[in-house]
């Protein structure tokens, strides 16, 4: 079967699962290793969706494994997120798919996993550019193009928009190369449009930083037409920080990530579009990856340095 058909075939086979009854996974697993999943903040509803997608695909994986799963506290927790990646050494893993809270932070601990033999990639957050190969160890990243989806919101915007229409941009972490791609897609779009971007405020990927970016905006620039958030977190505290603002109706919204939450706003017009960079493929791409290579004992020079898993532009009429 072809690379790509067959990483289809394995999503769709795993999405589906996750509404089924199964038997959770026999002792055999730990023949094939363990793959760990180290995530961002545990609570939030995009690591839910990582987490749900994982453990339904382990349990009908035809080759079985141990799945163990970590998170942290907030979206912000480099340490503890460090912490994590240095005790699964400890843990003897086989692989680790890790959604980085940092895209440097995180390269000293996932590099000394790499030199003690642990298969290691990124999905959701790539590391930094420059790093992908570093002391000439390869760091895959299996996800989506963030430059890429943030163009498509970005010119669905535009074309609601005019030449010298003032906006503003809500980022998640600066340092986040996630979060850098979608800021310069956003950029660019509007810049094709004639388009000035008059602010951009760091929001974390958090809904109340998001909305105290969101107000900074508002005040400062009350002239600006939109706002355009790297997250769906970010544009509910946004949603909020116009209506607190009285400029609901007149600063359109964008988010990116179509969660469950940002649905109902897509839907009232509160919120124009997201992205849908859709999570559960992402952690099972980056499941099968690891698996793949445990399987077939590929060492991590072997991997490719990018898988793309796919993004799509949301409205109301599609949300």
């Amino acid at each position: 079967m072809p690379h790509q058909q067959r990483r289809r075939f394995i999503a769709a086979s795993a999405l589906a699962a996750m509404c089924s009854v199964v038997p959770k996974a026999s002792k055999a697993a730990s023949r094939n290793g363990t793959i760990a999943l180290a995530l961002k903040s545990i609570t939030d509803p995009f690591t839910s969706t990582m987490i749900d997608a994982a453990r339904a695909f382990q349990k009908h994986s035809p080759y079985p494994f141990d799945l163990v799963v970590h998170g942290t506290a907030t979206e912000t927790d480099v340490e503890g997120q460090i912490r994590i990646v240095e005790n699964l050494i400890a843990q003897r893993v086989s692989a680790i798919v890790l959604a980085p809270t940092h895209s440097t932070a995180l390269i000293p601990a996932v590099s000394e996993n790499i030199r003690r033999g642990i298969i290691t990639l990124t999905i959701d957050n790539p590391l930094a550019p420059d790093t992908s190969n570093v002391d000439g160890i390869r760091i895959p990243f299996v996800g989506p193009d963030n430059l890429r989806g943030a163009k498509l919101i970005g010119n669905y915007l535009a074309q609601r928009l005019h030449g010298g229409d003032h906006v503003g941009i809500v980022e998640g972490v600066p340092s986040d190369r996630n979060a850098q791609q979608r800021t310069t897609g956003f950029t660019d779009e509007m810049k094709a449009a004639h388009v000035e971007i008059v602010a951009v405020e760091a929001g974390d990927w958090e809904y109340a930083k998001g909305k105290r970016a969101a107000a900074a905006i508002l005040a400062r620039k009350p002239e600006i037409r939109a706002l355009l958030c790297g997250n769906d977190n970010m544009a509910m505290g946004a949603v909020d920080a116009v209506r607190d603002a009285r400029k609901k109706g007149s600063v359109l919204i964008t988010g990116y990530n179509n969660s469950d939450a940002i649905k109902p706003l897509l839907k009232n017009g509160s919120v124009l579009a997201s992205v849908d960079q859709f999570a559960a493929k992402q952690a099972v791409y980056g499941i099968d990856v690891a698996l793949q290579a445990i399987l077939q004992q590929r060492r991590q020079e072997d991997l490719s340095a990018f898988i793309e898993t796919p993004v799509a532009l949301v409205t109301r009429g599609n949300a």
